[in-house]
């Protein structure tokens, strides 16, 4: 399947706010929003500030895309998902997104981003319920325990990403720092979820 592999910090400028790409890099001064906090580009700094009602829908939807990580196959998917489910649209989108094996990984503190979250997964080195589990998309349930492999419980990205992690940030997980496992608790109300964004922007621009 696609996927990016141009720079994550043009992305965090394209959209003009730091989406937490890099891991450890966000926090730093090193950060390229800190001192060019507009869009890549010769045009960048010329470009113009305002937005059609069209242009501020599809900057919202490839925010949240970006965040995750998603292509848009993906991320349509997960739309025309959410909105066959009870409830509201937008709130589901993200409710799915949140599910995802990667970025649990991610907010468990395993690894400093999603994007290393993935590779992570993809390379073998977690199990959901005591299987190894390489697809980043499992989308968890109630209950799941997302552990380290025996294996791979020396890795210093593990321990470093661990360090940097303050015990239970989110209400829905659960960590065990000691057996490098957590638990994925329930499915998160949309209020709990940190994301700053307007999911009801996404709803309107798949709706038309």
């Amino acid at each position: 399947m696609a996927r990016y592999i141009g720079s994550s910090c043009k992305l965090c400028r394209r959209e003009r706010q730091k989406l937490f790409l890099k891991g450890s890099k966000c926090f730093s001064e090193k950060c390229p929003i800190e001192k060019r906090n507009y869009p890549p580009g010769q045009h960048g700094v010329s470009r113009r500030s305002k937005f059609s009602e069209y242009g501020v829908q599809l900057r919202e939807k490839q925010k949240v895309k970006r965040i995750y990580g998603l292509v848009e196959t993906q991320f349509r998917n997960y739309f025309e998902k959410a909105n066959r489910q009870k409830g509201v649209t937008g709130a589901n989108l993200v409710k799915l997104l949140e599910r995802r094996l990667d970025n649990t990984v991610y907010r468990l503190g395993f690894a400093p981003s999603r994007k290393a979250a993935r590779q992570l997964v993809l390379h073998r080195h977690f199990t959901v319920n005591g299987r190894i589990v390489d697809i980043p998309s499992y989308s968890l349930a109630p209950g799941d325990v997302v552990s380290v492999c025996e294996k791979s419980k020396k890795l210093d990205v593990i321990h470093n990403s661990l360090r940097r992690t303050k015990d239970n940030m989110y209400n829905w997980l659960s960590i065990d720092k000691a057996t490098l496992s957590g638990t994925f608790l329930n499915v998160p109300e949309r209020e709990d979820i940190p994301l700053n964004a307007n999911e009801q922007l996404i709803v309107e621009l798949y709706s038309k």
